[in-house]
């Protein structure tokens, strides 16, 4: 239990307590002769209690105007009235000529009943709602409502009572006043429990002082409804009550109105702050916080000539693209999570880690004898991952690339730096390298690389693309079964682009897309022509790439193809690769929906990704291409070729046919055909070869059809 929530709790029992010592001992205290005392005491006790009622006025109405809010402009409205109604009572009441002449002793009573008639429900309306913000012009209206409200209420208790006093059977006006007070008090109680009850969450600590207050109030409120005569000592209890419960809703107000939200903003501009200079996810430093971290380390190295080599290390996960599409989001996210850990647990003096967003991470070394000492530390950081990452699925070996720019030498401001570390990371990738430390020559390339990705823009519109087809051969008999569709670039300007050279740039830029749906089209269309030319029907085989194969509505786009152009789904064979299929459930999900289409279904590349007989046996898959990397040394290293046979042979007994990639020489050939591999293409048979050339060498005519 907090220490405000035992106060308040013990404020009750305090309270309660009190009452019930003064009702034991108040036979005693009412035999006390000098009512002078009594009244001074009374006096002293009331000039306090109009002191706190002017404060809480004044705490809302003149001091901190900037942070006015609805409850401190009503409250302190409030108070002006409760405090001039205790001003006029007390003097009244202690009988001081000027005012008591005005207002009798029992008017006096009145006085202090629509004063305590008044803050109970104006607490109640108050802090039952919730607090908001209101404008200055407020303050101007509320003021005049509340002088307006006074000066009424002065009235009715002055002429009122006057009249009353006119009626033969006065007696009803004390049993009048009787309800009111019993009602005063319901009110506030039920203040507290209004207070108290709504969505029976944890309190502040100012509503917990405003409670207290309240129980005090009620206290006093007891206090005065047990008055037997004026001046008995339950009437001096109750007005020290008054000024207890008045004490702690000046400070409640103020804590509630104007401590906490100060407190509330330096929190949130505390929390600001930090999320803009860390990463939300791993909690590290962010690529801002860096950029400040570095500029410091570059002064402090400028002033101090002995302060060594710094090295600033940009590393990328591999591959963490197809890991978040294939896994989903989530665990991407706890990839990264785990990641950082494992750097975290291996900073020491003079180094720091930064998130740089994505899969970035950035490690900064200062204080260095020399750069070799940097390249040692960098190769230290990469095995770290020569564990696997447990992740919830299984466990996934991960490798990184390092980029890394050295102070002084690689750059003289912070964004220079960094932009070279990144620029020796994305060098490391595309050499498929763990580190490159910078050089100017990466620049120039990283320059080409972007306009590259301009131009392969505009490659689609200006038409630049075009495609070739490799025939498929079946082994048995050596006639062609099918062909793949390869795509080629030529550039206006720098002519052929290698697929190896613009294919990556397209994927993670997500131009993919929109090409690969280019290809499957152009592809099916060449294939379809064919056929209608009244060429033997053959299987076109096209490649999808991951952000294809991810895609939603990617059968649907590909039955809206088919059905354009008029070309059974039997003669198309799409072709994934075996990281497309780590996420199991949404790959199963969306090859089924490719095979409803009627489409066939191979597995590219197999053998040098994830490879898992779950997967194989499931998956509605029909072939298996085995790697060229494995066939180009089939008769020279014999663990190819015995991964080779072991895949032909698991393929036969999951019904599933074979096709060999990269077929080269007889020896190759006579190989496969031993292993009863099914199909087969490489240059043994023909290169890769325009539409015209394939239609001309190796397409045949229907039987019985002249062309």
């Amino acid at each position: 239990m907090r220490q405000e929530e035992r106060k308040t709790i013990q404020a009750a029992i305090i309270g309660a307590a009190l009452f019930l010592l003064i009702q034991i001992f108040r036979t005693p205290l009412s035999h006390i002769e000098n009512q002078d005392v009594l009244l001074a005491f009374y006096l002293i006790i009331g000039c306090c209690n109009i002191a706190f009622g002017f404060a809480i006025f004044a705490q809302g109405w003149l001091f901190f105007s900037d942070k006015l809010s609805r409850a401190r402009l009503y409250t302190s409205a409030l108070f002006l009235g409760v405090c001039i109604f205790d001003f006029l009572h007390t003097l009244s009441f202690v009988g001081i000529p000027a005012i008591s002449s005005i207002i009798s002793a029992d008017q006096s009573l009145w006085l202090l009943t629509f004063s305590r008639l008044a803050s109970a429900f104006g607490i109640l309306f108050i802090f039952s709602k919730e607090d908001k913000p209101v404008s200055v012009t407020s303050k101007k209206k509320v003021f005049g409502v509340s002088l307006v409200l006074i000066a009424l209420s002065l009235s009715v208790l002055i002429f009122g009572h006057s009249i009353a006093q006119g009626f033969p059977d006065y007696s009803w006006v004390n049993t009048v006043k009787h309800l009111v007070d019993m009602a005063v008090l319901f009110v506030y109680l039920l203040s507290v429990g209004i207070i108290v009850y709504p969505g029976r969450v944890e309190k502040s600590a100012s509503l917990l002082i405003i409670i207290r207050a309240l129980i005090f109030f009620a206290l006093s409120q007891v206090f005065f409804m047990n008055l037997l005569s004026v001046g008995e000592m339950d009437y001096l209890f109750g007005m020290l009550s008054s000024g207890i419960s008045y004490y702690l809703m000046l400070t409640g107000v103020y804590r509630l109105t104007i401590d906490e939200p100060y407190h509330e903003n330096q929190q949130a501009e505390a929390r600001i702050n930090y999320l803009a200079y860390h990463d939300d996810l791993t909690g590290l430093p962010n690529r801002r916080r860096l950029m400040q971290r570095v500029e410091e380390m570059i002064q402090q190295s400028e002033k101090d000539k002995s302060h060594g080599f710094s090295a600033l290390v940009i590393m990328n996960i591999n591959h963490f693209k197809n890991i978040n599409d294939s896994l989903g989001h989530y665990a991407g996210d706890l990839l990264l999570q785990l990641v950082s850990e494992r750097f975290q647990n291996e900073v020491q003096v003079n180094e720091e880690l930064f998130s740089m967003g994505a899969d970035e991470f950035a490690f900064l070394m200062t204080e260095r004898t020399g750069v070799e000492s940097c390249l040692v530390r960098a190769s230290e950081l990469l095995r770290l991952f020569e564990t696997p990452v447990q992740l919830e699925s299984g466990e996934y070996h991960i490798s990184l690339s390092l980029g890394m720019s050295i102070h002084p030498g690689d750059g003289d401001t912070a964004e220079q730096l960094i932009q070279n570390a990144d620029t020796a990371v994305h060098n490391a990738k595309e050499q498929n390298v763990e580190i490159r430390r910078y050089i100017p020559a990466m620049q120039m390339k990283a320059k080409e690389r972007l306009k590259l990705e301009n131009d392969l823009r505009r490659a689609l519109e200006r038409d630049e693309f075009y495609l070739v087809y490799q025939p498929q051969v079946r082994l048995e008999t050596e006639e062609i079964v099918g062909m793949e569709a390869l795509l080629r670039w030529n550039h206006p300007k720098r002519g052929m682009v290698s697929p190896v050279e613009f294919i990556p740039i397209a994927e993670e830029s997500g131009l993919i897309v929109p090409i690969g749906e280019w290809v499957l089209r152009t592809a099916c269309r060449q294939n379809k022509e064919w056929q209608a030319a009244g060429y033997r029907p053959i299987c076109v085989s096209i490649n999808l790439s991951m952000r294809q194969f991810l895609q939603p509505n990617l059968a649907g786009k590909i039955d809206a193809i088919l059905q354009e152009i008029g070309l059974d789904p039997c003669y198309v064979d799409l072709e994934i690769t075996e990281s497309m299929t780590l996420d199991k459930e949404t790959a199963f999900d969306q090859l089924n929906r490719l095979k409803r289409l009627g489409v066939f279904i191979s597995i590219d590349d197999f053998g040098t990704g994830y490879s898992s007989l779950h997967y194989l046996k499931n998956m509605p898959i029909d072939r298996l291409k085995i790697d060229r990397s494995f066939v180009s040394e089939v008769m020279e290293d014999s663990n190819n070729a015995a991964i080779v046979s072991t895949i032909t042979s698991m393929a036969h007994h999951l019904k599933l046919k074979v096709t060999a990639e990269g077929v080269e020489n007889k020896d190759q050939l006579n190989f496969l055909r031993q292993q009863h591999c099914h199909e087969a293409q490489g240059y043994l048979f023909s290169k890769p070869v325009i539409a015209a050339e394939f239609e001309t060498e190796f397409l045949k005519p229907l039987m019985g059809v002249s062309l």
